[in-house]
């Protein structure tokens, strides 16, 4: 009799605990590596993790890790296990395939295990200057002093821009942090910035309400010139600038590696795509994403997220199949 009572026992303390696991093992964890937690890239991290949970009903989780940079994210998914999802731009995940550049001495074959999931919104180059300026053109920019800031994507390669457009030793560079453009704009004492960001970017929206602004647009043949993305900031994203602005972007994708199975990485992009309107009613920056910038995806997109794409009609490049 006792017997029977510690085996019923036992039996019944089993199931309870299945009934308390059940939970558990029906929640999916993954791990998202961004970018340095006071960058935007950080908060659309975070952003993207709440709209998974709420858009899964909480059956996947994702955790936001800060980083270092894309270089690093890059390096991670050569030794990471489980659900792990970073972002870079696609060129760095060529890099690492072919060991070149930065990745030279850091070649791991499994860098060829990393598949594309979703683009997220891209590094957009604007080249902001005063309306009062007497700026329509790149050319105009001769003689006028500009604020590129420092050490930066968009310092950088604001500098590029420059130097290929045959401005280098033309422009007067204003000594100023980029976090000061605003009101260096207002005073007068620049005539323009340049600064790298997802758009709407903020320091833009304020310099069109405070002070009144132009973007520059780029010709076809600059665009080419630059081997970046051509990315359009369409007419009234910003105050005053009421016609379609053609500039470059830097296009920024959050990746996986084979190591997720497919119905996360279906269940992943679903959501993302599925909840993309409620967060861009929430923040703009979301709106400049769209399908059609799965053509700047090099690489493979991992069959789960494939699946949707083909489930919701969108083309993908062939390479990427």
């Amino acid at each position: 009799m006792r017997t029977h009572w510690i085996k019923s026992l036992a039996l019944a303390a089993t199931a309870a605990s299945l009934l308390i696991g059940t939970p558990a093992s029906a929640e999916t964890r993954v791990t998202y590596k961004s970018a340095k937690s006071s960058s935007s890239y950080y908060q659309m991290g975070v952003q993207i993790a709440e709209a998974v949970k709420r858009g899964t009903d909480g059956k996947i989780i994702v955790t936001v890790e800060e980083s270092q940079g894309s270089v690093q994210n890059v390096v991670e998914a050569a030794h990471r296990s489980g659900n792990y999802v970073f972002t870079t731009p696609p060129a760095l995940v060529n890099l690492a395939i072919a060991g070149k550049a930065m990745f030279k001495d850091k070649a791991d074959p499994k860098f060829a295990d990393i598949r594309a999931l979703f683009p997220i919104p891209s590094l957009t180059m604007h080249f902001v200057v005063r309306a009062d300026s007497g700026i329509d053109s790149f050319a105009d920019l001769a003689g006028k002093t500009i604020l590129l800031g420092k050490g930066s994507f968009g310092a950088k390669e604001g500098a590029k821009y420059l130097d290929m457009f045959g401005l280098k030793d033309k422009v007067k560079l204003a000594n100023v942090e980029l976090s000061n453009a605003v009101p260096a704009l207002k005073n007068k004492q620049i005539d323009g910035f340049v600064t790298a960001g997802s758009y709407p970017a903020p320091n833009v929206i304020e310099a069109a309400a405070g002070t009144g602004i132009k973007l520059l647009s780029l010709s076809p043949e600059q665009v080419a010139e630059t081997k970046r993305d051509e990315l359009i900031i369409p007419a009234g994203t910003y105050a005053g600038v009421d016609t379609d602005t053609v500039t470059t972007s830097l296009s920024v994708v959050a990746y996986t590696t084979t190591n997720m199975d497919d119905e996360t990485a279906y269940e992943l992009t679903k959501t993302y795509w599925e909840q993309k309107k409620k967060m861009g009613a929430e923040d703009p920056w979301w709106k400049g994403v769209t399908y059609e910038m799965l053509s700047n995806i090099s690489g493979k997109i991992h069959p789960g997220a494939l699946k949707y794409y083909k489930e919701a009609g969108v083309k993908v490049p062939a390479s990427a199949e």
